[in-house]
């Protein structure tokens, strides 16, 4: 698995991994829409069966103590109480029969819910 180059090893803070296929699925939809003001943010809250839940989505609001990340002219974004729950996490984007979608291969995963929706 090969991981989407970096531009700025400056703000390689948050430890978070993209693929070359997640980095040009996320950029193929951001070019689909017509946004260049926007960045990939991960964040974790709590919820789901396992106790806590990924979110990906676009945003295009910088908060407060965000660490950001470039892959190839793709920003993405952590929030600060997020970063060590994702810490070393890679983010693919899996496109088969059986799936489409991102994945996240995350270390600091202790465990998962049978359904995959969360983990802790």
């Amino acid at each position: 698995m090969t991981t989407a180059q970096q531009n700025s090893t400056e703000d390689a803070t948050h430890g978070v991994e993209l693929t070359d296929a997640a980095a040009t699925k996320a950029k193929a939809l951001l070019d689909q829409e017509g946004r260049d003001d926007m960045h990939l943010r991960i964040a974790v809250q709590p919820g789901g069966c396992a106790g806590l839940r990924y979110q990906l989505f676009f945003d295009e609001r910088t908060l407060d103590g965000d660490l950001m990340k470039d892959f190839g002219g793709l920003k993405v974004a952590v929030d600060r109480m997020s970063a060590p729950y994702v810490q070393g996490a890679v983010i693919d984007f899996v496109d088969t029969i059986e799936k489409q979608g991102f994945t996240i291969d995350n270390p600091q995963a202790t465990g998962s819910c049978a359904c995959g929706d969360s983990f802790n």
